[in-house]
Parts: C-alpha cells; sequence; structure tokens
C-alpha cells in the first residue's frame, strides 16, 4: 500500500514539473493535475509538489523557486 502511495505521488511530481509555468496560480495546477489524476486530494498534490522541488533543485535550480513557491501556495489553500 505505501509503495503504491509513492509511486502515484511520484507520478504526480512528473506531472507538476511537466505542467507548472512561472506564474501559474496554485488552483490552475491543482485543476490541471486533478485532470490527469482525478483521486488525487490538495493534501496530495500538496506532497507531490513538495516533492517536485526536491527533485528539480537537483537538476534545474532555476525552477525550484517556482515549484516552492506552488508547493507552498497550494499547501496553504489545502489547509484552508
Amino acid at each position: 500500500m505505501r509503495e503504491k502511495k509513492l509511486r502515484e505521488t511520484e507520478e504526480m511530481a512528473n506531472t507538476i514539473r511537466e505542467l507548472a509555468r512561472p506564474g501559474m496560480k496554485p488552483k490552475a495546477l491543482i485543476d490541471a493535475v486533478k485532470e490527469r489524476h482525478p483521486g488525487a486530494t490538495k493534501k496530495d498534490i500538496a506532497r507531490a509538489a513538495f516533492l517536485s522541488v526536491i527533485i528539480s533543485a537537483e537538476y534545474d535550480p532555476e525552477d525550484t523557486q517556482t515549484l516552492h513557491d506552488l508547493a507552498m501556495d497550494t499547501r496553504d489553500s489545502s489547509e484552508s
């Protein structure tokens, strides 16, 4: 079960890296991710966004700040 959840999170992280653009609003990203991962909750997407930040920091530091901002905004919006 745990491995399945990790795989799903990794798949969402890949989707987020593919879809995220500078200036993109968190709501737009969440909606776009949900189109590809209909069962995903905001919390799932926030986790995947943080994973994408960790992964991208290693390969593309310039995009890392954009992904970090989206992850933080997504996390903040999922708490309410």
